[in-house]
């Protein structure tokens, strides 16, 4: 059995856990400041929430599976309880410390270098890890790619063997392979994923803001014209609204590990996903403008079958 520690209980975070859990590992949690909700997912997905000192003492692996712009500081607090053992307990010298911290989070690579270089100096084997995949259900797993510095290929096949209880790990290994490499990857399978939610949003705001008229004519043309598209937009639009507000570091993240002109292109995907975020805890127009465009959508996907 293996004890691993999951940061945090949210959709992607709960689910891997339940895996794990379901797979004969104990999940420990810390849940300080976080909602009803998310201590609520965390006990149905049959986590242990506990102290962050417990959790680092008790934990063989932590997973950093936070919104992009936590991941830095999520890091530094694990960091700091390494690098002052006497915070754990009392006999916390007779406690082991965490194998690995492994950042699942989809920063840019230079970020994850940064959270990478906070343990350099502990005993802690640090884990670059993308995951690419949505949250786990019956019959599908996420992949988790990962990658350490060299010299780390023991831990990471301690890790990789984590797919005996359930977490699907694909080692990246190679000539250059190196922390930033996982990633790399992840952004850019985000590119198109989470970027063509950005473009879905941004088209359907800017016909509706011509006319409500125009945002129909542009769903049936579509429905027509692409229904591959449609199909896709019907599915990412609405799992994207509650997400948006983790969307617009993710975006920013992408700015700058693209950099140059075309970073362009991700800062105003970021902005579209801040406005959808800010429109969902404002008025909500834009929401139900882009609500009533899947709906639409749906409705012209049932009436062509």
């Amino acid at each position: 059995m293996s004890t691993i520690a999951i940061i945090s209980a949210g959709a992607m975070g709960s689910a891997i856990a339940k895996r794990l859990v379901n797979g004969g590992c104990t999940v420990y949690t810390n849940l300080d400041g976080r909602s009803d909700a998310a201590h609520q997912r965390a006990r149905d997905a049959g986590m242990i929430i506990v102290p962050l000192e417990t959790l680092v003492s008790k934990s063989k692996w932590i997973l950093s599976i936070v919104p992009p712009g936590e991941a830095f500081a999520f890091a530094q607090k694990i960091e700091g309880v390494v690098s002052n053992p006497t915070s754990m307990s009392h006999d916390s010298h007779a406690l082991p410390v965490p194998r690995a911290f492994v950042d699942c989070n989809a920063v840019n690579p230079e970020t994850v270098k940064r959270i990478g270089g906070l343990f350099k100096e502990t005993s802690m084997t640090f884990i670059d890890a993308g995951i690419v995949g949505t949250p786990p259900r019956v019959g599908w797993d996420p992949t988790f790619y990962a990658c350490s510095e060299p010299g780390s290929e023991s831990v990471l096949e301690e890790f990789s063997a984590l797919s005996q209880h359930g977490l699907k790990v694909s080692l990246l290994k190679g000539a250059g392979a190196g922390i930033g490499d996982a990633s790399s990857l992840k952004l850019c399978e985000s590119m198109m994923k989470k970027g063509s939610i950005g473009l879905f949003m941004t088209m359907m705001l800017t016909a509706h803001r011509s006319s409500p008229a125009t945002a129909d004519a542009l769903m049936k043309e579509l429905s027509m014209s692409q229904p591959a598209l449609m199909g896709r937009l019907i599915q990412t639009v609405p799992e994207g609204i509650p997400k948006a507000y983790r969307f617009v570091a993710e975006m920013e993240g992408l700015a700058e590990f693209v950099g140059g002109g075309e970073a362009n292109v991700f800062k105003g995907f970021a902005r579209v996903f801040e406005r959808v975020s800010g429109s969902l805890e404002g008025d909500g127009a834009d929401i139900e403008t882009l609500r009533r465009g899947v709906e639409k959508a749906l409705e012209l996907q049932e009436t062509s079958k």
